[in-house]
């Protein structure tokens, strides 16, 4: 997924298709969340408008992420669309424009915009499902506190619990009428 400016210009006419599977392990190292990344699948195809040429890419892959009330590992699907565009004139590209890059050293290198985009797409939580609490690295409950879930939550909404004794009088506040 790295071309040179000439080899670039040279498909101009032919047209360009990107289809190619990417190792982005690296991620582990960069983002401590990422336990296991599986290689990526990018394609996508090239456009060309004047002297620029804009990638449009599909990034799809696995990777596991522990889940953020277990900590069990969660394999956490993506598939991402993404155009990074380039500048193939030599011409300075402005730096507000966050979709328009320029070559290094004379080269295309689509990988290190992959990885970002992969990196942008992490959730802030993922969520495990049918987790036996045995097997959950996280506890469930503890000294005068317990994990409660939605199905947990609407039972006990139903039940009346019991008002700490002390608190009593502070619970009949809002039973009066004014």
């Amino acid at each position: 997924m790295r071309w040179s400016i000439n080899q670039l210009l040279a498909k101009k006419h032919a047209g360009l298709t990107v289809d190619e599977q990417a190792d982005v392990s690296e991620l582990k190292e960069r983002d401590r969340e990422i336990r296991e990344i599986s290689p990526v699948d990018v394609t996508g195809t090239a456009a060309y408008s004047g002297e620029t040429v804009t990638f449009h890419l599909r990034i799809k892959g696995t990777m596991v992420l522990p889940c953020s009330r277990t900590l069990v590992d969660v394999h956490y699907p993506f598939d991402i669309h993404t155009a990074e565009s380039f500048r193939l004139d030599g011409m300075p590209v402005d730096e507000e424009d966050i979709y328009m890059h320029e070559p290094e050293d004379g080269y295309v290198d689509l990988l290190p915009y992959v990885k970002e985009n992969i990196l942008l797409e992490l959730p802030i939580q993922v969520f495990a499902e049918n987790v036996d609490e045995a097997e959950a690295p996280a506890p469930q409950d503890g000294e005068d506190w317990k994990v409660i879930t939605e199905e947990s939550n609407e039972s006990r909404e139903t039940e009346k619990s019991d008002v700490d004794p002390r608190m009593a009088d502070l619970a009949k506040f809002f039973d009066k009428k004014q």
